[in-house]
């Protein structure tokens, strides 16, 4: 029987110990479920009441600040924080109706903080609201809490009710309310003359008295089978300034983006019509909590109240600064609520991030385009002829064989012939030697000189006309004197020193062959048939027809005058396309010669010595000459026929 006892004793305290371990775990596993909500605050934390009245205690986490409730399942439950209890109905007394507690009549031990926790599949969050409840005032017919709220002198001006709250969300429930106005303890009639119902908040007063009152606004309806009242007092003061309700005009629900880890600041700017200085409380919101840090140091904070009052009223602002943007910063609604005794009013905005900023590597990119195409052209323009030369040589299978065009030759040489205008012994000499010598023996071209491969007896006209037609390009040799005739030759002779003999004694060999001398001892010239019909060929198939290519080759440095002087057809041709100017060749030449010239000139005793101009083809004279003959050329055909007419 003692071990029966025993057994039996111990039996009841382990069922009791377990108990009690059971409840502690499940305060335990409860604490640990609030401790790890989100927690958030709500715009009025505390609710005030009376014995006997009704009171509604409302959650604001039902919200698409807090997350996506119109897709995501979620359930709320509410719990007295005062004895861990979960909140339900009972009937008289307590209604639950998703996120809003009801107190149908209220009592001084319903005074505790209310929590509200909303679950959903992967998150918990959580709100407290305090419920105060004080013992009415004996002998008074207001509440102990009091609103407050300021008249105009001398105007019709009104008086809002606190309720709008209970009146919207009876509203949601298809519930009807009635409103009675008290003027101290006496009822306020609907009437015309003094007081007027403008709606359930609103009670407009005609010629506000300089005196200041108490007005109780109370609100009566019927809940869970319960009919009863919530009831609100309103101070007011009576003053000569005066202001509207306020108006927030910053932000004005838009859509702001912004560069993540930037400075980002956005002010809420509130005008309240009237006059005098405005009673309007100003704050910013995210995700219904309050911003009230001005502290700079704070990563999110806002700036002192800034006030500006002129003749229409007054304007208000404050700043919501945020010293660098974090991707929670983002998706969410910042409101600025503005509050006064004439109602509230707000504006939000959304940020968002900021969209990739293309204008700076698209600028970049049309930056360096610009640059290069810039270079490009500028090295183009600079090495053209470098560049085609090259491109001839690398890619000779991009161009057409000229073989099969059934022209014979690549180039028709025009050049003044002996005892005619123009006729200069260098010339001559340029003509039937150093462009044999460079054009035909080192780049294969094929040319046709006058003076040269001329057949024996057959007439000018035809051998001029036939060798054109049967030519790639025309090449036009000319001086300074080439297109001038005789008596304009001692006004330009001092400027055609660049391809003859400077010495004396070689201008008198000179004379001594070139043909008969007139009787004043001047060289005696011939108009040249063959010039100007090579001339006037040329001109005409290259200016008209635009069947032959014409190559200028300028052996001296022609001034404006002289070049007055010229055809106007060559004028024309020379100012369209340019020509080859084998005097800059020379003169290039002479000038890092200089040194070795007045070297020669010591070791000879001062006698004259003259440069032989560069023959590779890879000078520059040479390269435009190519860049401007055809692009693919034939070695010079019949040796034996050119020695047999040099003879």
């Amino acid at each position: 029987m003692p071990l029966c006892h025993f057994l039996r004793v111990m039996g009841q305290r382990s069922t009791v110990g377990s108990l009690l371990f059971f409840l502690w775990l499940n305060g335990i596993c409860t604490g640990f479920k609030l401790e790890n909500c989100t927690y958030y605050n709500r715009t009025f934390e505390s609710v005030y009441s009376v014995p006997g009245d009704m009171a509604m205690l409302n959650s604001t986490l039902v919200s698409s600040d807090t997350f996506n409730f119109t897709t995501v399942p979620y359930n709320i439950t509410w719990y007295n924080l005062k004895t861990g209890r979960e909140m339900r109905n009972q009937t008289g007394r307590i209604l639950v109706h998703r996120e809003t507690l009801w107190f149908l009549n209220v009592t001084v031990d319903d005074t505790a903080e209310y929590v509200s926790i909303l679950r959903t599949p992967s998150r918990c969050y959580r709100q407290g609201i305090k419920l105060v409840v004080d013992l009415p005032i004996a002998g008074q017919c207001r509440r102990p809490k009091k609103a407050f709220q300021t008249l105009t002198l001398g105007v019709t001006d009104k008086v809002s009710c606190p309720l709008k709250d209970y009146i919207s969300k009876l509203d949601s429930y298809n519930i009807t309310s009635s409103i009675k106005w008290y003027r101290g303890c006496d009822l306020i009639v609907d009437g015309p003359d003094k007081f007027t119902y403008m709606d359930k908040t609103i009670l407009k007063i005609e010629r506000v008295e300089d005196e200041n009152e108490l007005y109780t606004c109370s609100l009566s309806f019927t809940l869970g089978g319960i009919t009863g009242s919530v009831s609100e007092t309103i101070e007011t003061t009576v003053s000569d300034s005066y202001s509207m309700p306020p108006q927030v005009r910053e932000p004005a629900n838009e859509i702001i983006k912004a560069q993540m880890g930037s400075h980002f600041s956005k002010r809420c700017l509130v005008f309240v019509p009237g006059v005098g200085r405005p009673s309007v409380a100003i704050a910013w919101s995210v995700r219904d909590h309050y911003i009230f840090d001005t502290k700079p140091s704070d990563r999110v904070s806002t700036s002192n109240l800034r006030l500006e009052v002129d003749p229409k009223g007054a304007w208000l602002e404050v700043l919501l600064i945020i010293s660098e943007l974090r991707e929670e910063d983002f998706h969410i609604n910042y409101t600025c609520q503005a509050a006064s005794d004439r109602g509230p009013s707000k504006g939000y905005f959304t940020l968002l991030p900021a969209d990739p900023n293309i204008i700076l590597p698209i600028g970049s990119v049309l930056g360096g385009m610009t640059v290069l195409f810039i270079v490009s052209v500028t090295i183009y323009y600079l090495f053209k002829v470098d560049i085609v030369l090259w491109f001839r040589k690398a890619f000779p299978v991009l161009y057409a064989n000229t073989d099969l065009d059934g022209k014979l030759y690549d180039a028709y040489v025009a050049y003044p012939q002996p005892c005619a205008i123009g006729f200069n012994k260098e010339v001559e000499e340029f003509a039937l030697r150093t462009l044999p010598q460079v054009l035909e023996n080192a780049c294969g071209y094929k040319l046709f000189i006058g003076g040269r491969d001329c057949m024996p007896g057959k007439a000018i006209v035809d051998s001029v006309e036939e060798n054109i037609q049967a030519s790639r390009r025309l090449l036009l040799l000319y001086t300074a004197s080439t297109f001038i005739s005789k008596r304009h030759t001692s006004s330009t002779s001092s400027n055609n020193n660049n391809i003859s003999k400077s010495s004396d004694n070689n201008e008198r060999k000179t004379g001594d062959r070139s043909g008969s001398m007139s009787s004043d001892g001047s060289e005696e010239v011939y108009p040249d048939s063959r010039q100007q019909l090579e001339c006037m060929a040329a001109m005409h198939r290259a200016l008209l027809e635009g069947s032959l290519k014409v190559i200028l080759v300028e052996l001296e440095e022609i001034s404006p005058a002289q070049l007055a002087l010229f055809p106007e057809s060559v004028r024309h041709l020379r100012k369209k396309q340019g020509a080859v100017c084998w005097w800059k060749n020379l003169r290039t030449r002479q000038r890092w010669r200089t040194c070795v010239r007045r070297r020669e000139d010591e070791e000879k005793g001062g006698q004259d010595t003259q440069l032989s101009p560069s023959l590779s083809p890879s000078s520059r004279f040479w390269k435009e000459m190519r860049y401007s003959m055809p692009v693919r050329g034939k070695r010079a055909a019949y040796p034996e026929k050119t020695a047999l007419l040099n003879l």
